[in-house]
């Protein structure tokens, strides 16, 4: 009898829980969200989507993730937007020893504006950087998923100091076997200070053998399809993408190369020869050889307008230790002594220059959202600029949609890794941001952060101030100590 009523109990608790037997476990919900089905460029309303771990294991509607999931924490997502993990691809941090502490204040700057991944295009602290992506992955240091080149490729005795420099093919073989084998660098940068035209090529070619992805500035004594034929990966700047459009390039690469005409120069007649046709032309090639342009726009708008806008009242600037600021003095006072003409040039060349932005995503090449901000990059504030970087992109033609993709899925696209980063589905990682404004409708929204979750950790809005209150407080507390 007593085995009888036990059945009987059972019986009726599954009755009156159908579906307790079934229910799945997760660690988090986000409940009643409107996803961004970032790929698709659309808005998807009353989804769930639940992470365990650092995974998203589940995304449904929201009443059918109700019945079959539990988690420990529920998120109220409703009137509210879920994105992927913002990507940041091209930062820097430098400056010197003395300006370690104050690079390393910057790194919740980024997850404070949902960026969930940065990619460090070197300065001259590459050590320290290699240190701070193996103590990030683990849990040692808080910040947002590192991936660096560590030190960049140069010439001999460089204008850029914490580089590798390369005199020969054999010193190029050795550089790249250091990079690959004992830093495992995410990728190499190659940069054209000293670096011999011949060199720049070789060690594309050479890093492409090696399985290694590149990006660099390409050497006003080569074309840029020189280079991409030469297998670079990602083109850093959109001027070196508007070089490629000029009728004569190869002339005035000749040109220069032979010592005939200077820096200036060649940038003049490369403006001047800028044709539609032969940039749409070149911008298929890239697209068919699978080549990434970063803009970085917004920091070179920033010099652009040095002696229009007065940044000296930038909230930014209150994130940005005092050493840090001092490097900004270079590019400040560079841009200080020019002319009139050379005002009006520059203000003419970054409305050119910005103007390709539609033509390349027409041509089909991917575009990756990366700020340039770190130190000497004047008043483009790590984790902030981001945002200004990809609203300057709609405001230059653009969709939300694209730029948006810009920051969410080139990044990913770029190394080869939208199956696990870039999109809001089972398997992908939980890197994700909750807004409170759509970004397809306006781009802007991307600034109304509500939540970041990184690897599957909820920081909610409090969290995140108390990033940006702490990074201010160490600002400050810099700021007030007795000067040397």
């Amino acid at each position: 009898m007593k085995h009888l009523l036990a059945a009987i109990f059972g019986i009726l608790l599954a009755a009156a829980s159908p579906a307790s037997g079934t229910l799945q476990r997760g660690d988090v919900i986000v409940r009643d969200v409107t996803v961004i089905d970032v790929e698709a460029a659309k808005a998807v309303a009353g989804q769930a989507v639940v992470l365990r771990g650092d995974d998203i294991v589940a995304v449904g509607p929201d009443a059918a993730i109700a019945r079959n999931w539990r988690a420990i924490r529920q998120i109220d997502g409703e009137g509210k937007f879920l994105i992927p993990g913002l990507w940041d691809m091209h930062v820097h941090f430098g400056g010197g020893p003395a300006l370690i502490d104050e690079n390393k204040a910057l790194l919740p700057l980024y997850v404070a504006n949902g960026i969930t991944t940065i990619r460090d295009a070197s300065g001259d602290l590459p050590d320290q950087v290699l240190a701070w992506r193996s103590e990030i992955a683990d849990g040692r240091l808080f910040g947002p998923r590192l991936l660096t080149s560590g030190a960049k490729i140069e010439g001999i005795a460089p204008l850029w100091k914490g580089t590798i420099e390369v005199g020969s093919t054999a010193d190029v073989d050795a550089a790249l076997i250091r990079l690959k084998d004992r830093d495992k660098v995410d990728f190499v940068k190659i940069t054209d200070s000293t670096l011999k035209p011949e060199l720049f090529l070789y060690a594309l070619g050479k890093a492409k053998a090696l399985g290694l992805r590149t990006s660099g500035h390409i050497p006003m004594a080569l074309t840029v399809q020189q280079a991409v034929d030469a297998g670079i990966s990602s083109i850093e700047h959109l001027d070196y993408a508007y070089h490629a459009g000029a009728k004569d390039e190869a002339a005035i690469a000749a040109d220069f190369a032979a010592g005939r005409i200077d820096r200036a120069e060649a940038n003049r007649r490369l403006g001047a020869g800028f044709d539609r046709a032969t940039g749409m032309a070149a911008y298929r090639r890239f697209a068919a050889q699978g080549v990434f342009v970063t803009p970085t726009l917004n920091g070179s708008r920033i010099i652009a307008y040095l002696d229009r806008d007065d940044h000296s009242k930038d909230a930014g600037l209150a994130y940005v230790g005092p050493k840090l600021r001092q490097t900004y003095a270079w590019r400040v006072e560079r841009a200080a002594k020019a002319d009139a003409a050379a005002i009006a040039a520059r203000h003419q060349q970054i409305e050119d220059v910005a103007a390709i932005l539609p033509m390349l995503a027409e041509a089909g090449v991917p575009i990756i959202a990366g700020t340039d901000a770190g130190f000497l990059n004047s008043f483009n504030y790590p984790g902030f600029g981001l945002h200004d970087e990809i609203a300057l992109f709609v405001d230059k033609g653009l969709t939300p949609a694209q730029a948006l993709a810009s920051a969410t899925r080139a990044g990913p696209a770029w190394f080869g890794w939208l199956g696990r980063y870039g999109a809001i589905k089972p398997g992908m990682a939980a890197d994700l941001v909750l807004l409170t404004r759509n970004p397809l409708d306006d781009i802007a929204a991307t600034r109304a952060v509500d939540m970041v979750i990184l690897r599957g950790a909820v920081h909610d809005r409090a969290a995140l101030d108390a990033m940006l209150a702490d990074t201010k407080a160490k600002v400050a507390a810099w700021d007030a100590a007795p000067k040397p």
